[in-house]
């Protein structure tokens, strides 16, 4: 009886054209230099490269309602990076779950839509997530909870690459292992890029598959900005039931525009002139 009421529930179908997608992500990516560009400067180049991630996972993979954003069967979201807000906010107000007028007060004094995404916008933000490496704990407990009341619920966590190195991700990762959580599905941005920049040059995390398998996930590494392969990985691991997954998404920070692809800024600056030459080059073809 459940199944059928989740299914009743989702408010329109999944889009699982890829062309489709590939334009949701690339208007995201509009919306996100054009989010930035209030204040000059922030989180561009990870909202840029990860477009295709929030793309794929809201408009195509989510059980969810924008118009009862509690419902107690939706599948949760957890972003572990939750300074990577530009993309997030961008992606909640396309799909319907916060108002679109309020990306105009992007990081503005008194906006509950702060740096970091927090609870105050409401329960379309499933947990505030400000000290990083925290999503993957928070996203056991509820992957446990669903388990345990008999929810076909599922649960989603963005890490980041960079977040690999708190200690707190590898106790996150050996419960849910150990709880064979195959309800939990880990989605890891591998951009390449942390604050100190190029992660390598900070610890070398490698071999980065063999970790996440080594704690008890089935993982496999995809290209995280091709939609098709994401589309794929994430049926893959709605099919396995024998424990949690671990989606190695390889994005390209600052993707879809040329001036900015590949250039290392955890923050950088957007000053007008950058800001109009990124939209002119995101105005082409989104495939």
């Amino acid at each position: 009886m459940q199944a059928e009421t989740s299914a009743h529930r989702q408010p329109a179908p999944r889009i699982r054209d890829r062309d489709a997608l590939a334009e949701i992500a690339q208007e995201l990516r509009r919306q996100v230099i054009r989010m930035v560009a209030l204040s000059g400067h922030g989180y561009v180049q990870q909202g840029l490269g990860a477009a295709d991630l929030f793309a794929t996972l809201y408009f195509s993979e989510l059980r969810l309602d924008p118009n009862d954003p509690a419902w107690p069967d939706r599948d949760r979201l957890l972003l572990s990076t939750a300074h990577n807000t530009a993309i997030f906010y961008a992606t909640l107000a396309a799909r319907g779950c916060i108002a679109a007028d309020a990306l105009a007060t992007y990081t503005q004094d008194g906006s509950p839509l702060e740096v970091n995404a927090s609870e105050r916008i409401g329960p379309a933000i499933e947990a505030t997530c400000g000290s990083l490496g925290q999503g993957l704990s928070v996203a056991v407990g509820m992957a446990l909870s669903h388990r345990r009341r008999g929810r076909d619920a599922r649960v989603y966590v963005i890490l980041g690459d960079g977040e690999m190195q708190e200690g707190q991700v590898w106790e996150a990762a050996m419960a849910a292992g150990s709880h064979r959580l195959s309800n939990l599905c880990l989605l890891l941005d591998d951009n390449k890029m942390q604050v100190a920049g190029h992660v390598d040059s900070v610890i070398d995390m490698n071999p980065i598959a063999d970790k996440w398998r080594s704690f008890g996930f089935r993982v496999e590494a995809i290209d995280g900005n091709d939609i098709g392969e994401l589309l794929a990985a994430l049926g893959r691991a709605r099919d396995f039931a024998e424990g949690p997954t671990c989606i190695i998404a390889s994005t390209l920070v600052g993707k879809g525009a040329p001036s900015l692809e590949g250039v290392l800024g955890h923050t950088m600056r957007l000053p007008p002139e950058l800001a109009r030459q990124a939209l002119q080059e995101l105005s082409g073809d989104a495939r």
